[in-house]
This record gives C-alpha cells, structure tokens and sequence, in this order.
C-alpha cells in the first residue's frame, strides 16, 4: 500500500498531469499529440473527472487508499473546476447574436447591389463539413436558403456536388458562383467548395491547386478568393488536416499557414480547422485576436465552447472545430451552430454567422 511520500509524491505528478491538460498553453504544449486531443474535448474531459471522483469515492473506506484517493479527488475536481470555467468564459449559447447598436450607421466599404438578406455592408456566412458531400446537394442547398447565406464554404464537398447546390440555389431565388480546389479526385475529402453571391461582386482563387504551403493548406485543400476588383474581403475557405499521429507537423503547419492567409484588414475566413481556439494559441498578432489577425465569431458572441463535431455527441460534449473568423473591420450579429442537421450524414453539425461592418 502507498506510503504518505508515495501517495503525495502520486498527488503531485497527477496534479501537473492534470495542470497541463486543462491549461497547455502555459506550457507550450497545446500543440502536442494526445495533449491536443484532450484539450479539444474540455466537456468530455470535465465528465470523465466526475466519473474519476465517484470511482475514488469508492475507495474512501478502504483506511489504506483513504489519502491517496482524497489527494487525487481534490485534484480532479480542480480539474473539472477549472475546465467548466474556462467552457462558461468561451460560451454555451448555441444560438447567440449580438446586435449592432446602430445598423444604419455600418459604411459600404464595397460596391455591390443589395440582396435581400445581404447587403454590401452585411453578410451571412454559412460553413459545413460535408463528409464527401453525404448530406447531398439538395439538402445543402436547402440549408443554405434557409440561412439566406451569401457565402457557404464546404471542406469535403466536390465542384459537381458544389454546382448542383448553386443550381438548387438559383431556382430558389439566390443564385452563386461555384469556386472548387481539389488535391485530387480520387479522395472526396481533398475537395475543398466555395460558395459566394454575385451580389458581393467576382472573385478569382488565388490558393493553388497543389498541396503545401506557401501555396494551399499541407494534405487537404483550402480555398482563398479575393474580389477580382479588389474591393472587397478576402474569402478564405478552410480545411486544416485532423491532428492525428502522423500528421502532427502537417496540422501545425496548417495552423501557422492560416494565420498568414488571416493576415490583413478584411478577411472572412469559415471551414474546418481541426482546431479549437486553444490550439490557435500563440499564432495571433494581437491580444483580440486568435489567429492572424482574426477574431473568432462564436467567442464574440458567447458560444465558443459549443462542439461542432462529432455529430453524433452532445453539442457541449463535442469539440469546437469549425470556425467562422473575421478581421476586426465586421462585427458579428448573430452566430450558430445548428443541431438540426445532426442526421444528415455528415460527422460536422453547420455553423452559420451573420456579420456586418464595424460602425
């Protein structure tokens, strides 16, 4: 049995076991293989404490394990403390919108006719992981027009299922141009479709086709358009690789080549980052934003800790990897992650985000 020195000295390296997965950051480490993983999963992580607590609840008659246990007890639930409060600080609203004070007063800072939902001052940005297009095109589509989204980035969507959307689109009042990168075309998830309203005016890809960096995003493409007049933001369509083993320095290259193409004074950049916002630390260039110059959406609006995949968890189980994020010239007015589309095929839940220009 655990001496008093073997039970404190297992306190201990639990404790800074513990200390390191809730906040990597302080050590660097939020980029590391199995500390990443755990980190994207706060929710999960604060339930399996609890689970952790009632297991050591039980050993508490046992006189022998009674300090070892209620060393350990105390530290998961400092564990679990500290997770549940940094969910609360980053928010589980899973509809939340923060008006403007005064919508009027937003300046046109493009050309462009007015939509009816959008306008050359407001847009509403609609981002999902397909799964190879699973959901199909017609359900795609109808998600899109119920949202009136005047930009729709798709990671794992090919360009055929990508036009059969703008058809479907078209024929329901909101027309789009159909902008696809693909690495190949054997793989459906090396598709990478960008969906955007002619209202907000042509726009030209400027993300190669090739994989890597300086060009493309390392093993699965992203798409960057830029307004052909230059007058406009850039629209960056993401799909970072998964933090699995192997492709560690690919996902961390991925990270540092997003915040370059997050570089700027107007950017709207949606898709799968295979990241959540702890990840994405120490790649801003300032303390507002969380990558590049970038700010995210869903923590400025309180609904940063709400999980976007898998699908099939609970939402504030999941983990927060798709992403909407701007330059600080838009404001967001509303921002969601959608729950109804949980049966759709695809492991991503959408998210959707309505923004405007800064007063």
């Amino acid at each position: 049995m655990p001496t008093r020195f073997l039970s404190a000295l297992i306190a201990i390296g639990v404790s800074v076991a513990l200390l390191i997965l809730s906040w990597p950051q302080l050590f660097g480490l939020q980029n590391a293989w199995v500390v990443a993983h755990v980190v994207s999963l706060r929710g999960l992580a604060v339930v399996g404490a609890a689970a952790g607590i009632v297991v050591l609840l039980l050993l508490l008659p046992f006189r022998p394990l009674r300090r070892l246990a209620g060393l350990l007890m105390v530290a998961l639930l400092l564990f679990g403390v500290t997770n549940t409060a940094i969910l609360a600080s980053r928010g589980i609203k899973t509809d939340a919108g923060q008006a403007s004070a005064d919508e009027s007063a937003a300046p046109a800072a493009w050309a462009g006719a007015a939509s009816e939902a959008g306008t050359a001052d407001s847009v509403t940005v609609l981002s999902w992981n397909t799964l190879g297009d699973a959901p199909g095109a017609a359900a795609i589509a109808k998600l899109a027009l119920e949202q009136d989204a005047d930009i729709v980035t798709l990671p794992e969507t090919t360009e055929k299922t990508g036009v059969a959307i703008a058809e479907a689109m078209r024929v329901g009042g909101r027309p789009m141009w159909v902008h696809t990168v693909a690495f190949d075309l054997i793989s459906k998830a090396r598709s990478t479709t960008l969906l955007i309203s002619p209202d907000l005016g042509d726009y030209e890809v400027k993300s190669a086709a090739g994989s890597g960096p300086p060009g493309n995003t390392n093993v699965l493409p992203t798409v960057v358009a830029s307004p052909a007049d230059g007058n406009g933001p850039t629209v960056v369509a993401v799909h970072a690789v998964s933090p699995i083993q192997f492709e560690m320095p690919n996902w961390r290259s991925d990270l540092d080549w997003l915040a370059d193409q997050c570089t700027g004074k107007n950017i709207i950049m949606a898709g799968d980052f295979n990241a959540t916002i702890d990840h994405m630390a120490g790649r801003a260039a300032t303390d507002s934003a969380v990558l590049g110059d970038c700010r995210d959406a869903a923590l400025s609006v309180g609904s940063a800790a709400v999980g976007t995949w898998p699908a099939s968890a609970p939402m504030l189980l999941g983990s927060p990897i798709d992403h909407v994020l701007t330059t600080p010239n838009w404001q967001v007015d509303s921002m969601q992650v959608i729950a109804s589309r949980d049966d759709s095929g695809s492991d991503h839940r959408p998210i959707v985000a309505t923004l405007s220009l800064t007063p």
